[in-house]
């Protein structure tokens, strides 16, 4: 798998070869002989991504780039505070501690780990919150049977659940999960 996408057993060039014979109309029968692959692997690669060639992941420009990360790495292993490292780097200092934080600590920073769990946290689409969390969906189906309104529910869940943000959810999810459910996505 690249990127938690199947390749089914096509490597990176064989997928630009299918969808460069894709684009000049060659039919899918066709173009799993050309690369001596199995026709139901050559249309489940196809579909997966809706017939049209993904675009290539890149990562934002206003992110930490791999570079700046080892010279975080540096800075940590040289003593350096986060405001000092920012400077250096021309970044904010929650930048570099939130940076430093979500990617095990002064004491457990790696700059190759912290990079590599970057682009995996980038990954779209992600899961959506109510389709990972079963208990907070059906409180927010029951609160769409009584017909409340996502504001309703989402406040609802506030009072019914202080103590435990796992059952906290904004309107704006509920609508987003609404109409993607409409769309059958």
């Amino acid at each position: 798998m690249v990127f938690g996408v199947r390749t089914y057993g096509l490597s990176e060039a064989q997928q630009d070869q299918v969808w460069a014979a894709l684009r000049t109309g060659e039919s899918v029968r066709s173009i799993a002989r050309h690369q001596q692959s199995p026709l139901h692997h050559v249309q489940r690669h196809l579909s997966q991504n809706g017939g049209v060639r993904p675009s290539p992941r890149r990562r934002a420009v206003g992110h930490l780039t791999a570079a700046e990360r080892e010279e975080v790495s540096r800075g940590l292993a040289a003593g350096e505070s986060c405001r000092r490292m920012a400077v250096r780097l021309g970044r904010s200092p929650a930048t570099i501690s939130r940076e430093i934080a979500r990617n095990g600590g002064r004491d457990r920073y790696r700059a190759q780990a912290a990079d590599e769990a970057a682009f995996d946290r980038a990954r779209r689409p992600k899961t959506s919150l109510l389709a990972a969390r079963p208990m907070l969906r059906a409180r927010v189906e029951q609160g769409l049977e009584l017909e409340w309104s996502p504001q309703q529910i989402s406040r609802r869940l506030v009072l019914d659940f202080p103590n435990d943000p796992s059952m906290r959810v904004s309107h704006e999810t509920i609508y987003l999960s609404i109409f993607q459910s409409a769309a059958g996505r």
